[in-house]
């Protein structure tokens, strides 16, 4: 019996022996030499399947595959809403609209930084305001929510409206770059504290050119105040040693800094207000639904909150919420964030509240023959501008541009600090076979070859001169001008001719308003306004593409 222990433990030992030798060899072998080469890279620190951190506000959407534009009811009759079947990459979204609280925030960031700063920057802070004037009717007494609505902090936590699809853009890029900058301070990348006490208009930071050319952000006054360096990197530099050191700046593959914030695509909105994952059952959808919940009513059915409505809507003619203290929504206008449930991603008020942008630009069809990927209308590609001396160009008060919009608003075309972008030309385009020009907004669409017009004439420069005349889309071209003492001219276009409102400056906006009947609720509904209109009744949120795996925790088939 003693015998036979002592051989167990003999060949309990040997075998710890054999696998501890076994790991020492694959270690010593891992760290012999790159995969790749062979050579010694353990000096180097490679970020193996780093996991991306959420943004803040943001809430992870797992990609799939679903039905796009499949809606229940059409009684509109618009056939815009083509079903096609798309498949999502998995991204990140805010789990609320972006309230008044948060754009008062890049209101006051940018008054702090432009209002003072010179003539060349008077423009921004005006250009950047919500238009509060959307409260108001010619037959309706609302000037209590056109003084308050924006400011008040009873209103703080309700979404931002009056903000137009161009100023959600550019709050989206702000975004982008405050928190990338509070990353680089945590991170030790960035002085602390820098970001409030040390910047003004001529040193604002960009996350891109931070990336192309680091010692040119901040105004180039990067070296001033990225001087601290992360825990377990050399020392900070002395006083007159130089500051360009290895490790002084982070890079794209630090892993720290995140993608941009930025509006999400129709495909992506409708993918995350459906939320059909919550009708999964293995590994198929259990049949559409209606709304962003489960069932074909408005109202709970579940036992604690039986009958309370599931969205502020517009319930009938005169009837925004219901009747007082019974059968209410709690609303009459909007309601602040997180009120109504979230659906199962998570997300809060994808239906009702207020209708919300999204990135593309609106066509009738969803052209799901030329992608089924990530489908997206609007991409215009451009490039790092390079100047004369071979340095990439930033933005100073020397050379920004403004933009004069249809409404006669004058906006910002980029912030102080950003590289100035030009179209991608043929040194980027030349025998692709995915993209041959910069603007692809009317690819297959609205071009030459989708012309009403195309093959009836007999010579190019016929159908040169009939160009105006013969595109699928003419809608009516409001002129702004300015006369010999400055002053705006509007000139309206009153042509009877026009036959459309559709025009490479119209966005998709999705979801169901306070001011919509329960019909617009349905994710799949669709409808465009010009982006540089601004209501009472459509905000937005922002997105935020997710790098990496699609997954976030790995699950089975049978899950």
């Amino acid at each position: 019996m003693k015998v036979n222990k002592i051989k167990t433990l003999g060949i309990i030992l040997s075998m710890i022996l054999i696998l501890g030798f076994a790991s020492c060899s694959k270690k010593s072998s891992s760290q012999s030499g790159s995969r790749a080469t062979g050579w010694n890279v353990s000096g180097k620190k490679v970020m193996d399947n780093a996991k991306q951190t959420p943004g803040p506000g943001l809430i992870f959407v797992e990609g799939g595959t679903f039905t796009m534009g499949k809606v229940e009811d059409d009684v509109m009759h618009d056939w815009n809403n083509t079903p096609t079947q798309q498949h999502v990459q998995s991204f990140y979204m805010d789990e609320t609209e972006v309230t008044n609280f948060m754009y008062l925030e890049y209101l006051n960031w940018i008054k702090g930084s432009f209002v003072n700063a010179g003539p060349e920057y008077e423009n921004i802070y005006p250009g950047a305001l919500p238009d509060t004037l959307v409260w108001r009717n010619r037959l309706g007494y609302n000037e209590t929510m056109t003084n308050n609505y924006l400011r008040h902090p009873a209103y703080a936590n309700y979404p931002v409206v009056g903000v137009n699809w161009v100023q959600a853009t550019d709050f989206s890029n702000w975004r982008t770059q405050r928190v990338n900058e509070a990353l680089l301070e945590k991170n030790g990348f960035a002085k602390k504290n820098a970001k409030t006490n040390d910047v003004d208009a001529e040193s604002l930071f960009d996350t891109e050119t931070y990336l192309a050319a680091p010692t040119l952000a901040y105004g180039a006054k990067n070296n001033e105040l990225a001087l601290k360096r992360p825990k377990g990197r050399q020392a900070i530099a002395k006083k007159g040693e130089p500051t360009t050191q290895k490790g002084l700046y982070a890079t794209r593959s630090s892993g720290i800094l995140l993608p941009e914030y930025r509006l999400p695509t129709e495909a992506e909105w409708e993918y995350a207000a459906a939320a059909d994952v919550g009708q999964r059952e293995y590994n198929t959808y259990k049949g559409q639904k209606k709304y962003p919940w489960s069932g074909s009513y408005t109202r709970s059915g579940k036992r604690q909150s039986k009958g309370d409505q599931l969205a502020n809507f517009k319930q009938g003619n005169g009837d925004y919420g219901g009747i007082a203290g019974w059968s209410d929504d709690g609303a009459d206008i909007t309601q602040y964030v997180k009120f109504y449930p979230a659906n199962d991603f998570g997300l809060y008020d994808m239906a009702g509240n207020v209708a919300e942008w999204v990135a593309d630009v609106y066509r009738p069809i969803v052209d799901n023959e030329a992608n089924d990927f990530n489908y997206f209308r609007g991409n215009q590609y451009t490039k790092n501008k390079i100047g004369k001396e071979g340095i990439i160009e930033v933005v100073t008060k020397e050379n920004i541009k403004y933009d004069t919009l249809s409404n006669g608003r004058i906006v910002a075309r980029n912030y102080p600090g950003q590289i100035v972008q030009v179209p991608v030309d043929d040194k980027e385009t030349y025998l692709r076979q995915n993209f041959d020009k910069s603007d692809n907004t009317n690819y297959r669409d609205g071009d030459k070859l989708s012309s009403k017009y195309f093959g009836q004439t007999d010579s190019e420069s016929e159908t040169k001169n009939n160009s105006e005349t013969s595109k699928m889309y003419n809608s009516p071209k409001h002129n702004i001008s300015t006369d010999s003492l400055g002053n705006m001219v509007r000139k309206y276009d009153k042509s009877n001719k026009r036959t459309t409102l559709i025009n490479d400056n119209v966005r998709v906006y999705k979801g169901g308003s306070w001011r919509d009947r329960s019909y617009w609720l349905d994710p799949a509904q669709r409808r465009y306004l010009p982006q540089d209109v601004a209501t009472d009744y459509v905000g937005f949120r922002c997105a935020m593409s997710k790098v990496g795996p699609k997954f976030e925790k790995r699950k089975s088939a049978r899950n």
